[in-house]
């Protein structure tokens, strides 16, 4: 009996321990036993996924491109899932095939599309990866512990030109970059090209977006925000928004109830562009400047230094919409500039300095 249990132990040592190697769907259930992972290029079949559920500190080494037959379905194209683990993309690339599914329709209607694109669950790192024609929504977070991303490329700007499906429209739509319903997240030093949020944190706390660059999309969101969710202590720092809706947005649902949101600070932030708004903070969503609900507890918003936004000519500055009663607080926006365009409209008192 002892003899088995350590031959058992021996070979769980040496299997962990290992080094597998993916070129193909095929070789995912061997490999993911291995505590290092190298996936080389290869094009997985359509209408399926490429999932790795990784043992505990594994790492993963992404040597080669990883492109996804076009097929019209739910997805996810790509899950990973683990703890502890690290994700080292190379500069490699996940291309979705967006073309194939691009309509002007997102994930509202038209082709179903595969989406998320990339749903990520692990603690650890994912770093140096580019993923290219998103079919709607890029990534998905869950991290179960901290997780730091840093340095991915978003690349959908084909989808910024009509096709023959899009009505004259952008063809590529809801392409959003991170959406993010977690804690503990670092996502850093990343480059985005899109058509629609940034980031969106739906719910979570001790988020941190820094150093990113976010071009053609609805800037970085926080929300929307739906019933019965939290959203504290988040930090949008030294990012660059260039030719989006909006720089900075907080997003609430009219109809939501039993939510909170505070604690949210910006600092070093810029905005070139910008078509709509500098700074748009809404409790009517899917409205714009609706008649707002009072669901959703808002409190600190701070701008603390160097936030300098440009709006367009036409676009609103900066505009507030809060239910009554669901804004709280003195908020410091002592670090806002914001210049071009027209004043906006804005119903609460609790906003202290700031130029806009």
């Amino acid at each position: 009996m002892l003899l088995s249990v350590l031959a058992l132990s021996s070979l769980v040592a040496a299997v962990s321990g290992c080094t597998g190697t993916i070129n193909s769907l095929s070789d995912v259930a061997a490999a993911v036993k291995c505590t290092t992972v190298n996936i080389n290029g290869f094009t997985v079949p359509a209408g399926q996924g490429l999932s790795l559920s990784l043992v505990s500190g594994a790492t993963v080494n992404l040597n080669g491109n990883i492109a996804f037959g076009n097929k019209s379905w739910a997805g996810p194209l790509f899950t990973v899932s683990g703890t502890n683990i690290v994700f080292n993309g190379n500069g490699h690339t996940f291309d979705g095939g967006g073309p194939f599914y691009w309509d002007g329709q997102g994930s509202n209607g038209g082709t179903t599309k595969p989406r998320p694109m990339m749903k990520i669950k692990i603690s650890g790192q994912f770093k140096n990866v580019k993923v290219v024609n998103s079919p709607a929504q890029t990534f998905s977070v869950s991290n179960p512990a901290a997780l730091t991303i840093s340095g991915i490329t978003i690349d959908n700007s084909l989808g910024d030109q009509p096709n023959s499906k899009s009505g004259g429209l952008a063809a590529g739509h809801n392409t959003d970059a991170f959406d993010a319903s977690t804690t503990d997240l670092t996502i850093s030093g990343c480059t985005v090209h899109n058509q629609d949020d940034c980031l969106a944190i739906n719910k979570g706390s001790n988020i941190v977006f820094t150093g990113n660059s976010c071009t053609g999309g609805h800037g970085i969101s926080i929300g929307s925000i739906t019933s019965g969710v939290t959203v504290s202590s988040i930090t949008i720092s030294n990012n660059k928004v260039i030719n989006n809706d909006q720089a900075l947005r907080i997003k609430m649902d009219a109809a939501a109830t039993g939510s909170s949101v505070s604690g949210i600070t910006y600092t070093g932030n810029t905005g070139s562009g910008l078509r709509k708004f500098g700074v748009l903070i809404d409790q009517s969503y899917p409205a714009t400047l609706g008649t707002p609900g009072n669901g959703v507890k808002l409190s600190g918003v701070n701008f603390v230094s160097g936030n300098v936004l440009s709006v367009n000519s036409g676009a609103d500055r900066v505009a507030v919409n809060c239910g009554s009663g669901s804004c709280t607080g003195t908020w410091n926006w002592s670090g806002l500039k914001v210049t071009g365009g027209q004043a906006g409209p804005m119903n609460y008192k609790g906003v202290s300095g700031g130029s806009y």
